[in-house]
């Protein structure tokens, strides 16, 4: 996968948490050209566009077609690992989908409009690369999944692959000469044994609730006899299995990636040492160092710190050249847009071509 495809981009939980946030489906630090919803346009147009022209930023336009083939395909995805029923969890998740289809779809237009304007343009081998790709997506489709579509073309799909493709080249380009320098000790990862009381619950639609004054200190007095447990000679593994509530016993994370409480009590213990109960968001907990520098985490670190500062100076190009741009939706099309509730439409690899031809 390219690496700005990777900025624009568990438990069930936490993956519908995702599509709430559409973290993993825009760019990082982009502004959305849409942002705030159409509403916050400053011109929304209902009339003066064709019938299947959904938003138009500049001289540059989205259709319809090419909103279903990002939407479908997304949905799929999704209820590929939740199941069908997950937009029926929350009324608000197939906004967000719809919402998040807009804001990737406006950004990789803006990109191309951004390329056009510092002379980018993809090669012979580029335009090749994007016509395969589109070749063996649109073999892959049924009937049912290109009228789900909107009749989508061959055509279409070959146009939205090239403007992905010039959108990567767009970003690669922008970042060429940007070489951050990150320190092992910004970069610094440990890992740590973790024994978590949780002082929430969750219901069965994934709606947490934080625990009263007098629950939390059940709790705490649980954690108190876990203490003396150790003192009295138990293992801190064992302790572990038999009491931790997080999906993981052993973690590793590095500054700015965990709550604060639990990173201060972190980065003070040696290897071997076990903390004071800290208290944090999710609950109360018990953390024992297992190494206070993990060379191979560390070093992936740093290339993640990295990468996010290219991120940031690429958005920073981004945001100006976006803000001075004219953006209109048909906002009485785009209201009309809903999930497809057909089970025989299942396409859903319409990315993962793309990184198959596209990858780095």
């Amino acid at each position: 996968m390219n690496s700005w495809q990777n900025i624009l981009s568990n438990t069930k939980r936490i993956k519908i948490y995702a599509i709430t946030i559409l973290a993993c489906l825009v760019l990082s630090g982009c502004a959305n050209p849409f942002e705030g919803g159409k509403d916050s346009i400053s011109v929304v147009l209902t009339t003066g566009f064709s019938k299947d022209e959904v938003f138009r930023i500049e001289d540059i336009s989205c259709s319809l077609a090419e909103v279903e083939v990002y939407l479908v395909n997304m949905q799929n995805s999704y209820q590929s690992t939740l199941g069908d029923g997950i937009w029926e969890t929350d009324s608000s998740l197939s906004e967000n989908l719809k919402s998040s289809c807009l804001a990737r779809l406006a950004q990789i237009k803006t990109m191309v409009l951004l390329a056009q304007h510092n002379g980018i343009m993809l090669d012979e081998s580029e335009q090749k690369a994007a016509l395969n790709a589109a070749n063996e997506y649109y073999e892959s489709l049924s009937e049912a999944d290109i009228k789900a579509m909107d009749n989508v073309t061959k055509d279409t799909i070959q146009n939205l692959y090239e403007e992905q493709a010039l959108a990567g080249k767009l970003y690669k380009y922008t970042i060429r000469d940007i070489n951050p320098e990150v320190s092992d000790d910004e970069a610094r990862t440990l890992t740590v044994q973790q024994i978590l009381l949780k002082t929430y619950t969750v219901d069965d639609s994934g709606n947490r609730t934080a625990m009263s004054d007098s629950e939390k200190k059940t709790v705490y007095a649980k954690m108190e006899e876990i203490v003396k447990a150790l003192d009295e000679g138990a293992s801190f593994e064992s302790m572990v299995e038999t009491y931790n509530e997080a999906d993981e016993g052993t973690v590793s994370f590095g500054k700015g990636e965990v709550d604060e409480s639990l990173e201060t009590a972190a980065f003070n213990l040696s290897t071997d040492q076990i903390s004071d109960i800290i208290e944090t968001e999710d609950g109360y907990m018990l953390i024992k160092c297992v190494t206070t520098f993990d060379k191979e985490e560390t070093e992936l670190n740093k290339i993640r710190i990295a990468e996010e500062r290219r991120s940031e100076a690429f958005a920073t190009e981004y945001d100006e050249f976006a803000k001075g741009l004219t953006k209109e939706i048909n906002s009485s099309l785009w209201d009309s847009i809903t999930l497809c509730d057909d089970p025989e439409v299942t396409t859903k690899n319409f990315f993962d071509i793309y990184n198959k031809y596209f990858e780095d």
